[in-house]
């Protein structure tokens, strides 16, 4: 057998992809491939992803730094990684070094605004800064995930203790968002490493945390060098890098539906363990005895801002829709009021006899990332649109589907959602019980969906939230936080010397 490195590709060149098929090299990649360049080719479904050398070398440099530091990992008490945490919550605390994070943080925010990209997630307020701090103290005084026993199994003379370590070194792609930060870190809670790629949005922001906040609070703890690395590069094909090295024991996308899905598929051919955090959007369904004052509730602070849980869709039973459609309309409204705008509405088409016609002939101002726009307030859908996730800037938005039955409701949510998360409104504990198996969710509650969130109801920081979109998990829970990822090693203790098989 004999191979040679890939030094330029020309247009046309065949290309094979999963075992059988073929595609073709487009004339723009042949013309910008470069020696020194990487070609990752996707084996589900043909892409041809281009990865310059400059973006390969900055990742490779990032996972050896952390891949490094995992090495030294064990020599590291369980105190140091406290005083991390503290170190790190203190330099946000910090108003002096806080004021040049926020600086950073107003020029992408700024910047973003320019090119009509969205900056709800952006903004690093007040809000979020003590969101980091209080999941970094958090962080601080989380037992050590390091060498518990999690079983033991005792024989006549020596036993077997299964011991849970560190797992080794995370990647992490996550989108703009500077909160996260607090959340990566939290895989050090169990000795392990991590290397992380932001959205360029937030690169400034980053770049700012990472200087006058991490790598001194590291430094300060005695922590290795590179225990927490940020790829300093705003090209994607850097984060695909990263996730396509096989010296990552776990490989973690948090961003967008697509773009999970291509990194996730780039990291499972490498041979990568993969946890996938993307497509988001909540449901509530009305059950048939649902109190109309607690339906309004949920759907209400269910949209308080845009993130994965927020409402996306509702089901309204037809026997309770001249009651509840007035009820949701006007809660989607009082949404809309509290962050100065107009809601948006989509309606199934086989629905739209249930709403007012107002709500199809008036248009209103909606908030976009772009600016506002006016729009038509309700438009129609068919049914394979209930589970599009709107992404919306301050206007809420959502989809109105009325269903003949709670049965139905959950058909639905099984057949078009991520199957993430999902609420019944409802009195009737039966009723509470039979959809909680008849959804097919990580997720379900009987009242609001913003709930869903790893430091708001599990009081740790979460790396992500899974959806069910491409199977169930195995042996982990939906919320994946810092000290899900470990590995379990064996350690025998013979009493007895003359034991023997």
């Amino acid at each position: 057998m004999t191979s040679t490195t890939l030094t330029s590709l020309e247009p046309g060149m065949p290309i094979v992809w999963g075992g059988t098929r073929v595609t073709y090299v487009p004339a723009d990649l042949a013309e910008s491939f470069a020696d020194g360049d990487s070609l990752i080719v996707r084996q589900d479904t043909g892409e041809l992803i281009h990865i310059p050398a400059e973006a390969g070398v900055v990742a490779s440099d990032a996972v050896g730094r952390a891949h490094a530091a995992f090495g030294a990992m064990g020599a590291v008490d369980d105190e140091q990684i406290s005083a991390f945490y503290l170190a790190f919550a203190d330099a946000l605390r910090d108003d002096e070094r806080f004021a040049l994070i926020a600086a950073a943080n107003a020029t992408d925010v700024a910047m973003a605004r320019r090119v009509g990209r969205s900056v709800t997630r952006l903004i690093l307020d007040d809000t979020m800064r003590r969101g980091m701090i209080s999941g970094l103290e958090g962080w601080a005084k989380a037992p050590s995930g390091r060498r518990r026993v999690l079983s033991t199994v005792k024989h006549d003379g020596w036993r077997v203790d299964q011991v849970a370590d560190g797992l080794g070194v995370i990647g992490f792609v996550f989108e703009g968002r500077p909160n996260v930060f607090a959340d990566a870190t939290g895989v050090l809670r169990g000795g392990n490493t991590v290397v992380f790629r932001i959205g360029s949005d937030a690169l400034g922001t980053a770049l700012a945390i990472v200087t006058h906040a991490l790598d001194p609070a590291l430094a300060s703890a005695g922590l290795p060098e590179g225990a927490a690395s940020l790829i300093p590069s705003a090209s994607r094909a850097a984060g695909l890098a990263m996730m396509s090295d096989t010296r990552l024991a776990l490989a973690v996308a948090r961003g967008s539906g697509a773009a999970t899905e291509r990194l996730g598929a780039v990291a499972r051919q490498s041979g990568n363990a993969v946890s996938l955090h993307g497509t988001g959007g909540a449901w509530i369904v009305a059950g048939e005895s649902a109190n109309a004052d607690d339906f309004a509730s949920a759907v209400y602070h269910s949209l308080d801002r845009k993130v994965c849980n927020t409402l996306n869709t509702t089901c309204i039973p037809r026997s309770r829709a001249a009651e509840l459609v007035p009820v949701f309309l006007a809660a989607i409204d009082r949404a809309g009021e509290r962050r100065g705008t107009n809601a948006k509405l989509h309606v199934l088409d086989a629905s739209a006899d249930a709403v007012p016609a107002d709500w199809f002939e008036r248009t209103v101002p909606i908030s976009r990332a772009g600016g506002t726009v006016d729009e038509p307030q309700a438009q129609l859908i068919d049914e394979t649109g209930l589970g599009d996730e709107w992404e919306w800037e301050d206007s809420p938005e959502v989809t109105l589907g009325i269903v003949d039955s709670v049965d139905q409701a959950a058909d639905w949510f099984n057949r078009y959602s991520p199957r993430f998360v999902v609420s019944i409104i409802s009195d009737d504990p039966e009723e509470l019980d039979d959809f909680f198996a008849a959804v097919d969710a990580p997720f379900v509650g009987n009242g609001f969906t913003r709930w869903v969130d790893g430091q708001y109801a599990l009081d740790k920081p979460e790396l992500g939230l899974s959806n069910w979109q491409s199977g169930r998990l195995f042996g982990r829970g939906g919320i994946l936080s810092g000290d899900s990822a470990f590995t379990v090693r064996s350690r025998v203790t013979q009493d007895d010397p003359d034991l023997g098989r």
